[in-house]
Order: structure tokens, then sequence, then C-alpha cells
């Protein structure tokens, strides 16, 4: 059964799995280009990028997934309601006052992010400050919460990087393949050969690639998530509410985007989106019907 502890001890080790995963990819490119060229200079450089993308998405994949959403901080004295909200369950989770955001959409929603709780922002919608009561919201936030005290934002956030990078990499072989030089030395010639396969596979593979890396998270955290905050507020029915209103919202968000639908509360392309056809198979988070029964008759 997951608790709290295991989950972050999980957590932690697919953060450093995804990372040294990336990292033995990018090297192996590059061990492949040298090769075919004779030049160690092009190994060398392979080596420094992986190492400098980890050390990036570490530091900066918060402030990226920011950008994306479009995200404004907040300050206290702009909206005083929902910085006491969050101060309060801070001080009741034993964690520190994460920065505040808020996000100018109409569509009911609210996402955590940061390297650890030290560094951590909540971030939601103007359609769910507007569309929730306060029980609602506070239930949210600290679902919010939760993924912050069990570890799940620095995965979840630096997957955003990475996901994103194995989309640009494939982008990037085919183009030197399509426009690359021809002819000449033999080395040129399967080099070309090379990126040509290299970029084909990666064109086909990077959509399947970035929903399993997404999935293996694995959907238990939103459970474990819905159960901690429930826990955090003592009102199951303040979040179970939250999610019912949440889940009848079918508009997506402006900003709807596959690379940090896995970070919010539930999916930015709107129920109906997330229900239909193949894409239930691939859903990053459970059904909210089965989050609702589980908040209500645990």
């Amino acid at each position: 059964m997951a608790t709290l502890y295991t989950q972050q001890d999980k957590n932690i080790r697919k953060t450093w799995f995804l990372m040294m995963l990336f990292l033995i990819v990018i090297i192996g490119i590059g061990w492949a280009f040298s090769f075919i060229y004779q030049s160690p200079a092009i190994l060398y450089f392979a080596v420094l990028f992986s190492v400098g993308m980890n050390i990036f998405s570490y530091w900066y994949s918060d402030k990226i997934v920011l950008k994306m959403s479009g995200a404004k901080p907040v300050i206290k004295e702009n909206n005083r309601e929902l910085w006491n909200i969050v101060e309060n369950l801070s001080i009741t989770a034993g964690l520190p006052m994460p920065k505040l955001y808020v996000i100018d959409d109409l569509a009911p929603n609210a996402f955590a992010t940061g390297r650890n709780k030290e560094h951590s922002v909540i971030a939601v919608t103007k359609g769910l400050l507007q569309t929730l009561n306060k029980n609602e919201i506070e239930g949210v936030i600290a679902h919010e919460f939760s993924h912050i005290g069990n570890k799940d934002i620095l995965i979840s956030t630096i997957i955003v990087v990475l996901v994103g990078f194995v989309t640009l990499l494939s982008d990037f072989f085919l183009r030197m393949s399509i426009y690359g030089r021809g002819g000449g030395r033999g080395g040129d010639d399967r080099a070309k050969i090379f990126m040509t396969l290299i970029g084909i596979a990666l064109a086909i593979l990077a959509p399947l690639i970035a929903i399993l890396i997404q999935l293996a998270i694995s959907r238990k955290r939103e459970f474990l998530a819905d159960a901690s905050g429930a826990l955090l507020t003592r009102y199951p029915e303040g979040l179970a509410s939250a999610l019912e209103k949440i889940g009848k919202y079918n508009t997506p968000m402006k900003k709807a985007n596959k690379a940090t639908a896995h970070l919010f509360i539930s999916s930015p392309f709107g129920a109906r989106a997330a229900r239909s056809g193949i894409k239930k198979l691939f859903m990053t988070h459970p059904p909210v019907e089965e989050r609702v029964k589980a908040l209500r008759y645990k």
C-alpha cells in the first residue's frame, strides 16, 4: 500500500532514473557520431551537453512551466483570501509557504511545481477562483500541497523539459538528414544514414515516449494526493465537490499543452476530450468519478 514515505522514495528514485536515462541516451548518440567522424570532440560535447541539460532542467524547469502556462505572480494585497488559504494550509502541513501564481483562464484548474518544498509554486486559474467556494478551493490547494510534500513536483516538472527535448531532438535529426551535406566522404554518408534512422525512430517514438514517461509518474500519485489533501483539511467533501465541478468543465484551457498536462489537478484539455476514444487509455489522471468515490466512500 502506498504511503507518504514510500511515495517520496519512489519519486526520488524515478527522478534519478529519468535523468540518468537521458544522460545515457545523449552520450550514446554522441559516441556514435564521434565514431563515424573519428572525432572525440563530439563525444565530449555530448557529455557536457547532457550534464548541462540535466542541471538546467533541475534548476529552471519550474520557470519554463510557469512561462508556458502564462502564470502571473500573486501578492497578498491583490488576493488576500487566496493568500490566507495557502498560508494557513502551509502552517497545517508544516511546509514552507509556496510562491503563488494565477493563470488568466476561465477553465478551473491548478498545479504545483518546483524543485523542492523550499522552492515550490502553486498556480491556480481565475476560473477555479470564480467557480469554487472557499471549502472547495481549500481542498484543491491541500491536494497541491500534498504533491509538494510527497515530492511529486520535481519529477513532474523535470519531465516537461526532458519530454520536450526528445521532440526537438527528433526534429533536429530529421532536418540534418534532409538538409545536411550529401555525398563525398564515406563518413558523411554513414552519418547521414545514421541521422536519418535516428530522426525517423525518434519522430515515430517521441509521442509514445512522452506518454510513457508521463504515465511512469503513475496515476496512483493523484489518489494519494487526494487522500493526503483530505487529511490536511479534515474535510474530504471540499475536494470531492471541487473535482466534480472541475470535471464538468469541457472547454480546454487556452494554453493547454501535452507536455504539461500531467501537472494539473485535472486534464487541461477538458473533461470530454480526456474521456473520448483511445485517449482514455492514455489519461495522465484517474477518472474524476473514481477520485470522488474514493474521497466519499473510502
